[in-house]
C-alpha cells in the first residue's frame, strides 16, 4: 500500500507542479473536457479528495456529506457547480494550495490502511487499494486536460501501469454499464511501457488484440482521446466493440471525444 500511495502522491505532485506554472489567463482557459477550465479540473479533484479523506477517516461524516451531495444533485445541481460553490472564493493559486494540503492528507491516511480495508464511496464500498488506484486514474485523466491546453508533454513513468491495469480490467464494465452483452473473449493487451518494457493482460492471441503504447491505451480508456486518434492497433470482435466505447471510470455511460477533436500528439 505504501508503494501504491507513493505513486499516487507522485501523480498528484506532477499535476500540481504544472498548475504552479499557470498564468491567471491559463487558469481560466477552457479545456476540451466539457469546457472546464484548469480551475474547474482542480476544484473537482479537490472536492473528491476532501470527501475521499472523510471516507478514509470518518465513515459517518462521509455518509452525512454524501446525503447533502445527493440532495443538491436531486435539486438539479451538477457536480461542477457544487465544486464551484464550495471553492469559488479561491483563485487558482489559493485553490492549488488547498488541494495540495488535502491530497497530502489523503495519501497519508490511505498509506496507513490495509490494502483490503473497505472504504465507503458513492455506490459499492471499495478496497483501499482500488480506491487509491481510482484516485490516481482520475488525477491522471483530469491532468491530461490541463497538459493539453498549456500545451506540455507530460512526464511518464512506470506508475502509468496502475491506470493501464484499471483500463484492462474494466473491459466488461464498459458493456455492463451500457446494458450491452459482454464479448465472450477479452482481447489480448500488449502495451509498450514508458521505459520500454512490455505490459500484457489476458491470453495471448493473434486475432483478438490491442497493441501499442501504454500512454495511448490510457488516453483511450480514460476517454481523453478517440482511439482513431492514437497509434493503437487492434483486431477482433472484442477489441473492435470495446475501444470506441472504453470507459475505465465509474458513473453513467460516457462517450469519448469525436475523432479529430482531441487529436493531439506530442
Amino acid at each position: 500500500m505504501k508503494d501504491l500511495c507513493a505513486d499516487l502522491l507522485a501523480e498528484y505532485d506532477a499535476l500540481a507542479g504544472l498548475c504552479a506554472t499557470l498564468t491567471p489567463e491559463q487558469w481560466r482557459r477552457k479545456t476540451q473536457f466539457f469546457g472546464w477550465t484548469p480551475w474547474d479540473e482542480i476544484a473537482h479533484l479537490c472536492y473528491f479528495d476532501e470527501t475521499g479523506l472523510l471516507a478514509a477517516t470518518d465513515g459517518e461524516a462521509f455518509a452525512e456529506d454524501t446525503r447533502k451531495l445527493m440532495a443538491e444533485q436531486e435539486g438539479g445541481k451538477e457536480i461542477s457547480q457544487i465544486a464551484r460553490e464550495r471553492f469559488g472564493h479561491l483563485d487558482g493559486e489559493q485553490l492549488l494550495a488547498r488541494w495540495s494540503e488535502r491530497y497530502h492528507d489523503l495519501v497519508d491516511a490511505l498509506a496507513k490502511l490495509d490494502p483490503k480495508a473497505r472504504l465507503p464511496w458513492y455506490g459499492p464500498t471499495m478496497s483501499a487499494r482500488s480506491f487509491a488506484t481510482a484516485r490516481m486514474m482520475e488525477t491522471w485523466a483530469h491532468g491530461q486536460d490541463v497538459f493539453d491546453i498549456v500545451p506540455a508533454r507530460r512526464p511518464l513513468d512506470g506508475r502509468l501501469r496502475h491506470i493501464a491495469h484499471l483500463g484492462a480490467t474494466t473491459f466488461g464494465w464498459t458493456f455492463v454499464n451500457r446494458d450491452l452483452p459482454v464479448p465472450p473473449v477479452a482481447p489480448f493487451i500488449s502495451l509498450t511501457a514508458p521505459g520500454g518494457d512490455t505490459w500484457t493482460w489476458n491470453a495471448p492471441s493473434d486475432t483478438d488484440y490491442v497493441r501499442g503504447s501504454a500512454e495511448d491505451f490510457c488516453l483511450v480508456v480514460t476517454q481523453r482521446r478517440n482511439v482513431r486518434d492514437t497509434g493503437l492497433e487492434y483486431a477482433g470482435a472484442g477489441a473492435e466493440a470495446w475501444l470506441p466505447l472504453a470507459q475505465c471510470f465509474a458513473g453513467p455511460p460516457a462517450d469519448p471525444p469525436a475523432p479529430g477533436v482531441r487529436a493531439i500528439r506530442y
